[in-house]
């Protein structure tokens, strides 16, 4: 594994009573969590504030993408009861904003826009008041998936660009760069107005100016809210990391981003998709900025 920087500083792993609890309530009710799942380093600090992103359809996805820590193969059928079960365990929380993501599911028809459905409905009904937000795949770019999805009425919707073009190929299996441009764009204008957000790592080996072209499409398509984060290598079996961005460069490419078109930007080496994600819905993109290093979350993914 690469030599971190002397100034990286990874988030420890769970520990105290508030991540025993949470730890015990995704266990007692058979859930997962992005966190665990692909080994977020902010995990630590997430369980230990009391918050989770919880990962429905299972925990094995049908893509392998070489960036990636979740388990890829085949996944058990899905499971009509989980939207309840995070519904619970979300209100046993205490949480007042909700992260939903999933693996991929290539294997079902709707490729499981009908679950995130669901557990919106769940959420919402057992906790009145609460935001959600919602990590979707690509669903292929397919409309009426997407419209699935929004119907449920989520309050933030969330899909990651991940990379630059040229390296999609080779980091996103069976994902494409213009089709996640159009998951973004098609949600934008079926949304009623709800933020449509997006997520991109660095250190994989993109460049500055594609790095400017990514931000200038994602803006095209009406994202209005980015995390940039340092890619880290989860295993051995997967890609390396070509360079680690120190924080002041970090700095600037959120500058850059919001001057591509980006309202909003949290931009550090640990960030990830959901990081900050109840205050990064409500604060104004200075306030964001000053935000971009650290501190405990709402929802950290």
């Amino acid at each position: 594994m690469e030599r971190k920087p002397a100034w990286f500083r990874v988030g420890t792993l769970p520990t105290g009573p508030k991540a025993s609890r949470i730890l015990g309530i995704i266990a007692r009710r058979g859930l997962h969590t992005v966190c665990t799942s692909a080994a977020c380093p902010n995990r630590g600090a997430c369980f230990a504030e009391g918050t989770a992103t919880f990962m429905i359809l299972g925990d094995v996805c049908t893509r392998a993408c070489r960036f990636c820590n979740v388990k890829t193969g085949v996944p058990p059928p899905v499971d009509a009861l989980e939207p309840e079960r995070v519904a619970e365990a979300a209100a046993e929380m205490g949480l007042r904003f909700v992260v939903i993501t999933s693996v991929t599911r290539d294997d079902l028809d709707d490729q499981g826009a009908g679950a995130f459905a669901e557990t919106i409905a769940a959420v919402k009904k057992r906790i009145p008041g609460v935001g959600v937000e919602v990590l979707t795949p690509d669903f292929y770019g397919r409309r009426a998936l997407i419209e699935t999805v929004l119907e449920a009425q989520p309050d933030v919707f969330n899909h990651n660009i991940e990379t630059v073009e040229r390296l999609t190929p080779s980091v996103r299996t069976r994902a494409s760069y213009s089709n996640s441009l159009k998951v973004l764009e098609t949600a934008r204008k079926l949304s009623r107005g709800i933020p449509i957000k997006s997520g991109l790592m660095v250190g994989l080996g993109e460049n500055r100016g594609e790095l400017l072209t990514t931000f200038r499409d994602l803006a095209s398509v009406g994202v209005e809210r980015l995390t940039i984060g340092q890619y880290l290598r989860p295993t051995m079996k997967h890609l390396p990391v070509e360079r680690y961005y120190s924080p002041e460069e970090f700095d600037e490419l959120a500058e850059e981003a919001r001057a591509a078109g980006v309202k909003g930007v949290l931009s550090g080496p640990l960030v990830r998709s959901s990081y900050h994600a109840g205050t990064f819905l409500v604060t104004s993109a200075g306030a964001v900025e000053r935000q971009k290093r650290g501190g405990n979350s709402d929802s950290i993914g």
